[in-house]
């Protein structure tokens, strides 16, 4: 198994030493993976989610436990959640998908120095990241009075498209949706983001074809998903109680609940865990903790 160099905004840090270590040897800690991004100089944030992907590949691949007694068998614990239970799943794309998270506080800071205002640790953006955004743009200074919301969303959003392809894709992402499809369940991806931008990213990662639907905004005001979400319900004629809406947000939990489908949200997005864990919806660690079937499931070698 091979877990490469993931690039965060543009630098290249190698983790596969203690990440794969984690992996293959169950007497490891894979916290050890966080100790090795702190000394490659990652900021905190960013060293928090890669003790996240540590975790994720320890699910994705079983954590091997001994029982006392059992001499030289090993069992391999079931972790996560069954996928296969659903027809259908509809996707988020910024944080679940994408891993952007990072992009967007960064060009929010960037905003808000220009004005003169605190910025944000990445523990404070995921307490207060919310939709509709124009909500947040308040909670961190924006002043109505002195400009636009239009105006600062359009300045945000300029530079996320001219910086957008410094992201890339959650760890196992594309694997999971081909998977996925193989299974034979549909795909949908619901988001916030316009409808034009999301359409050209989904084929700049080539993952287009595994969707049945894209719904994305009119518009690059993150106003909600709510509408959107029902909509896609009745485009694609499948039943609310057979599909699950994959997020990373409170706001997918409040779409997912207004839909009626099930819902699961990764705390490796823009909200915190903590929030998360107040919706009514199960909380993975990631992707890795997402199964088909037998995936996951205790077996003997």
């Amino acid at each position: 198994m091979e877990f490469g160099n993931h690039a965060w905004g543009g630098e290249a840090k190698v983790v596969s030493a203690h990440v794969v270590g984690c992996v293959q040897k169950a007497d490891r800690d894979p916290v050890q993976t966080a100790s090795f991004a702190k000394a490659s100089g990652m900021d905190k944030a960013r060293r928090r989610c890669t003790k996240m992907h540590a975790l994720n590949l320890i699910s994705r691949h079983g954590r091997w436990n001994r029982k006392e007694g059992d001499e030289g068998v090993t069992h391999r614990v079931e972790l996560g959640m069954d996928l296969s239970i659903y027809r259908h799943l509809i996707w988020d794309w910024n944080g679940t998908l994408l891993d952007d998270a990072w992009l967007c506080r960064e060009i929010m800071n960037g905003q808000l120095r220009k004005r003169g205002l605190p910025t944000l640790s990445a523990e404070r953006y995921e307490a207060i990241f919310d939709f509709p955004v124009e909500g947040y743009y308040r909670k961190v200074g924006f002043d109505w009075n002195k400009e636009s919301f239009e105006e600062a969303g359009t300045e945000f959003i300029v530079e996320y498209e001219k910086r957008k392809t410094e992201c890339r894709l959650q760890i196992g992402a594309k694997e999971l949706l081909k998977r996925v499809e193989s299974a034979g369940l549909s795909q949908a991806v619901l988001s916030a983001y316009s409808h034009g931008s999301l359409e050209a990213f989904l084929g700049h990662f080539g993952v287009r074809s595994h969707f049945k639907s894209v719904a994305g905004s009119r518009n690059h005001y993150a106003e909600g998903k709510v509408e959107h979400g029902l909509r896609v319900l009745q485009e694609l004629h499948v039943s609310a109680s057979e599909t699950l809406l994959i997020g990373d947000t409170t706001h997918d939990a409040e779409v997912a609940h207004a839909m009626g489908v099930g819902c699961v949200l990764i705390p490796c997005g823009h909200n915190s865990r903590d929030r998360l864990a107040r919706c009514r919806a199960e909380v993975v660690n990631g992707l890795g903790e997402l199964r088909l079937g037998a995936e996951g499931r205790k077996t003997s070698p």
